[in-house]
């Protein structure tokens, strides 16, 4: 496993420059509340390059290719509070660094470190003073230049560089991600079964009820985290982009929207599910929940590697835009055809967000959405509803290794315009995709997807 990590840190230092140094500090604890801390988790860079996963612990790495890693020292009266540490001895041996030495020094080191190199790279904007941090280890090494010692004389972000690299997923990341997809799919299953279930014992069934299966099934199959907040959203809840799960009842004859998935391993899952809380879809709902997977359907097709970033959303946009003039929910003598009203964005109030974004270490993952070679090709266009004048650029061209959600959504918020029978339901259907030479891998459809295939599930 060590050689994974290896090869990462051996790729970024060719990339750094023969005279260069990169310094990338791990995430810092945060207090919840008094004596007590929000559970501990690693910055996502940092991981990619050392699979270490303890508090106050930076990367030190030459163009050369030489790592440094500082930890926190032993500490057996420590360790009986907080939890064993790995320590500077053991490190090189069980990370595969060079070099390790305890955090304590971190100060005294850089310094001598960073000399003679003519470029120190970092993230930029990711951790609060580290610029200035960086500035207080130049400022020693600047006065040492009357005796011969060179200073470095560029400072350059990181994340340009990190970015680029963890947006095509390696083998190791996409077996990672496809166990978190199965984890995942098996709690939306058993939320969905415990929801039919607990209805038809009569029960009172909350939302927090459906959150707490998700967290038992992805504990109980060893993901270490959520890998965001949970959404459980019953009736006009779902209409709430980020709503949290809380007290709503569920009831009969309404729909429940769960997005959730879990954290393995650092590596996030992110599925979304609409369902008949009681099993059953009613015909509005049935009509609507129809037209989202239409939708979403012609998004996977439009996802392959060659195609543009966008071409996922643009072709979900066609779908839902027909749909919406076909159901009513658009007055045709009102907004036009389905060009006006794709053209005119007539379809915003059901459908405001786009069909996807990166997955990976983080949920929304890093990396550009610009396609790089195109990045100059800017055009202009105002908004047709805000009149704001947007700044485009040449979409991301999809390579095969890349990994994205696939998500999506219609909200029915009540209107004067909108007919009853759609009041108030909200519907929105994600799964995550590993972009291929030929289409898309789904590996999150452990969980079903068609209104048939749920309400056989439920019942």
């Amino acid at each position: 496993m060590n050689s994974v990590y290896a090869q990462r840190r051996a790729r970024l230092a060719a990339q750094l420059g023969p005279h260069a140094v990169a310094i990338i500090p791990t995430a810092p604890e945060r207090p919840r509340n008094r004596d007590s801390d929000f559970p501990y988790r690693h910055d996502s860079y940092f991981y990619y390059l050392t699979g270490f996963t303890e508090p106050h612990a930076w990367l030190v790495l030459t163009g050369d290719g030489h790592s440094t890693l500082f930890c926190q020292p032993k500490d057996l009266e420590r360790e009986i509070w907080d939890g064993y540490r790995l320590g500077p001895e053991a490190a090189p041996g069980a990370l595969g660094v060079d070099a390790a030495l305890a955090v304590g020094e971190l100060d005294a080191r850089l310094p001598r470190l960073l000399e003679n190199h003519s470029a120190v790279w970092y993230p930029f904007a990711t951790h609060s003073g580290l610029a200035a941090r960086v500035e207080g280890w130049l400022a020693p090494v600047r006065a040492r230049v009357r005796f011969g010692a060179l200073c470095p004389t560029q400072q350059n972000d990181l994340c340009v560089l990190l970015d680029e690299m963890r947006l095509v997923k390696d083998t190791h990341e996409q077996d990672v991600m496809r166990r978190a997809a199965q984890i995942s799919a098996g709690a939306h299953v058993r939320a969905m079964q415990t929801s039919a279930q607990m209805l038809r014992a009569g029960q009172d069934v909350r939302e927090y009820h459906l959150e707490a299966e998700l967290l038992h099934e992805f504990r109980r199959h060893g993901a270490q985290s959520v890998a965001y907040n949970s959404i459980v959203a019953a009736g006009a809840n779902a209409c709430v982009l980020h709503y949290r799960a809380d007290t709503a009842p569920i009831r009969a004859g309404e729909l429940v929207l769960i997005d959730a998935g879990c954290e393995l391993d650092g590596y996030a899952s992110d599925i979304t599910r609409t369902f008949p809380a009681n099993g059953q879809f009613t015909g509005p709902q049935r009509a609507l929940y129809d037209l989202v997977l239409a939708s979403q359907e012609a998004a996977i097709a439009a996802t392959r590697a060659g195609a543009r970033f966008t071409d996922p959303h643009e072709a979900t946009v066609a779908v839902l835009a027909q749909g919406l003039l076909d159901l009513g929910l658009l007055d045709k003598t009102k907004v036009g055809t389905v060009q006006d009203v794709i053209a005119n964005r007539a379809y915003f109030p059901f459908y405001m967000h786009r069909t996807g974004h990166w997955l990976g270490m983080d949920v929304h993952d890093c990396g550009s959405y610009v396609e790089p070679a195109e990045i100059g090709q800017v055009s202009q266009r105002r908004d047709p509803l805000s009149g704001e004048i947007i700044q485009d650029r040449p979409s991301r061209i999809l390579r095969a290794g890349m990994v994205l959600t696939i998500e999506p959504g219609l909200y029915v918020r009540p209107g004067a315009d909108v007919p009853a029978q759609f009041h108030g339901i909200g519907i929105r259907i994600e799964d995550d995709a590993i972009v291929t030479d030929t289409g898309c891998e789904l590996i999150t459809r452990g969980v079903p997807v068609k209104a048939d295939d749920i309400e056989a599930l439920m019942r």
